[in-house]
């Protein structure tokens, strides 16, 4: 079982960038797919993005454009880098696998206020 742990987060403008980190351990990462998923107040997690063990990547269309989603093989890591931020982005921002089979982190706060 893949277990994550988020990074990154933090209070930015309007039109800023945050880059997020998720931190993976198990030996299935590899092969497995990760997804980037955010839950804000009152509403139910979505998944944003996802990168597949290849690289293929797939996009929630609220993001496209904005954010880019990248894996580091080597160091069990994948990226969120969100660039263009709008209010609407404001969210705790947590990974795990497109099925959701792993247990949840903490997640990462993300707030984008003036």
């Amino acid at each position: 079982q893949v277990q994550f742990v988020e990074s990154g987060g933090g209070l930015v403008q309007p039109g800023g960038s945050l880059r997020l980190s998720c931190a993976a351990s198990g030996r299935i990462f590899r092969i497995a797919g990760t997804g980037w998923y955010r839950q804000a107040p009152g509403k139910q997690r979505e998944l944003v993005a996802v990168i597949s063990s290849g690289g293929s990547t797939n996009y929630v269309d609220s993001v496209k454009g904005r954010f880019t989603i990248s894996r580091d093989n080597a160091e069990n890591t994948v990226y969120l880098q969100m660039n263009s931020l709008k209010p609407e982005d404001t969210a705790v921002y947590y990974c795990n696998t497109p099925t959701r089979a792993s247990p949840w982190g903490q997640g990462t706060q993300v707030t984008v206020s003036s």
